[in-house]
């Protein structure tokens, strides 16, 4: 193998390596941004529920009144 060759090889390794860090940084902030949307899901989907069963709650309080 020339030097040559190798030297290509190199450069090719390097310019792969360049941009598979590229890649795996913007998969990186991707997944705090999709962990963040998560998080405030499960806080929204939590307060859902709280107030389904306050409402039922209530329902059956009204319903017992009756």
């Amino acid at each position: 193998m020339s030097l040559q060759s190798l030297e290509i090889k190199i450069d090719v390794l390097l310019n792969i390596s360049e941009q598979l860090a590229g890649e795996n940084k913007i998969l990186r902030q991707s997944k705090a941004e999709l962990m963040s949307e998560r998080a405030a899901l499960l806080e929204k989907n939590a307060l859902a529920c709280s107030r389904i069963e306050d409402m039922i709650a209530r329902l059956k309080s009204m319903e017992i009144s009756l």
